[in-house]
């Protein structure tokens, strides 16, 4: 019997799937575990497999279209097999029997063309109505009164109209020869022309189903969540040398975001109403510690998330971040991997910048903004040393999280990143 392949959840925030890319056609063999379809979803663009085996007899939607979830993508069965009730009990209206690609438009006359217009001849230009003063000069009364007003001797201008009549533009543009003619040993002052020689244009870009619902979510965010910023500074000498240290003797390389996730983590073990969320008409504060890490993708952001990452080694968070951000970047990570998470970390250090504030990224009351370290002058104790600072931007809705309590959650992170050897106690 035939069956609908419908489109799947993938993520907790998805409403429709748009069909990035079809790999099979109508008429294809198809196998339980082959990749039918990419359906673009608000967070990542992910592979659909049938879970059946058959031939695909019928295609839904064409490429770049919506699919609402639980709707049908294809169906697939026997080679022949009719498949008109199971689009019938969804009240589609195919009645078309045969295999295609998209449902058959119903079958309606084509509207009579309407009659199209002749083009009709432009109407030939109308010369300037012309007044002759006398037998020397013929100009028009517009470009007679602008020479009046300017000063300028009409007879003195050479016209450019019909029988050599003197119009508008011949005054605009005239030059009077006492200007024209420079003092001897002098040139004349020239005036520059300006001619535009661009073309104005524009490339206008469809929404993609992701940066669609990054939009909207921020947009929400932002204008519903009131946000704050606290800023710090950290130092982070002992961090780097705890970091070199550490990669001397890691199979894997940590990284300072490793670090930063990590002493978020444990912070917010201290600081729980950090790790907590606006659910409307109540608070939630989240037992477990799920870090979020935004990462960069073509199609905008999608935050992969390290469960558990306060019981994690820094080296169990280097593998599992690097993991992620690896299927994120290469559209293979799976809706588990990018929801779930409780606090939010956006790093901008590595592409040289200095601080900035991010939007919480719902449903966390919070979200840190990691910029560079830089080599600093600071004093201490009298004297001008060099240190490596790193600046901190928390985000918080205060809603849910006070000045107060953000604040010791950020003296909390700075203890763990000015002295990493705590993290390991």
């Amino acid at each position: 019997m035939a069956e609908a392949i419908r489109m799947p959840l993938l993520s907790d925030t998805m409403k429709e799937g748009v069909i990035a890319e079809w790999h099979k056609k109508v008429g294809d063999t198809v196998k339980s575990d082959d990749v039918i379809a990419e359906v673009e979803t608000d967070k990542a663009t992910m592979e659909v497999m049938p879970y059946v085996d058959g031939t695909l007899l019928y295609i839904g939607v064409e490429k770049g279209k919506g699919v609402p979830v639980n709707g049908i993508m294809a169906i697939i069965g026997k080679p022949g097999e009719d498949f008109q009730s199971i689009l019938d009990a969804e009240g589609g209206n195919n009645s078309s029997a045969a295999p295609k690609a998209e449902p058959a438009a119903p079958s309606t006359p084509a509207p009579a063309a309407a009659p199209q217009p002749v083009a009709q001849p432009a109407p030939a230009p109308q010369p300037e109505a012309t007044t002759e003063s006398d037998d020397r000069v013929k100009a028009s009364p517009l470009a007679k009164r602008l020479a009046e007003e300017k000063g300028v001797n009409i007879n003195a201008i050479k016209g450019s109209g019909d029988n050599g009549r003197v119009i508008k533009r011949d005054v605009d543009s005239y030059t009077p020869a006492a200007q024209a003619a420079a003092p001897a040993g002098k040139a004349a002052p020239q005036i520059p022309s300006f001619t535009p020689t661009g073309e104005e244009g524009y490339t206008d870009t469809s929404l993609s189903q992701m940066r669609r619902i990054i939009a909207q979510r921020l947009s929400e965010s932002k204008f519903s969540a009131p946000h704050f910023y606290l800023r710090m500074t950290v130092t982070m000498d002992k961090a780097m040398d705890a970091r070199k240290a550490i990669n001397n003797v890691s199979p894997e390389k940590v990284s300072f975001n490793d670090l930063v996730i990590k002493a978020s983590a444990m912070a917010l073990r201290k600081h729980p109403a950090v790790n907590s969320s606006w659910m409307g008409d109540f608070i939630r504060q989240n037992h477990h510690i799920h870090i979020g890490t935004a990462v960069a993708v073509d199609e905008g952001l999608i935050v992969p998330v390290v469960r558990f990452a306060d019981q994690k080694s820094l080296s169990q968070i280097a593998v599992e971040a690097g993991t992620l951000i690896e299927k994120a970047r290469t559209k293979k990570i799976q809706p588990q991997e990018f929801t779930g998470n409780t606090f939010t970390i956006s790093n901008l250090g590595m592409m040289d910048i200095d601080e900035f504030t991010a939007i919480i990224n719902p449903p966390d009351a919070c979200i840190l903004a990691v910029g560079k370290i830089t080599p600093t002058p600071v004093v201490e104790d009298g004297a001008v040393v060099v240190r490596h600072l790193m600046k901190l931007t928390l985000s918080c809705d205060h809603r849910v999280v006070d000045g107060a309590v953000g604040s010791r959650f950020l003296q909390t992170l700075k203890t763990y990143l000015e002295n990493p050897v705590t993290m390991l106690a």
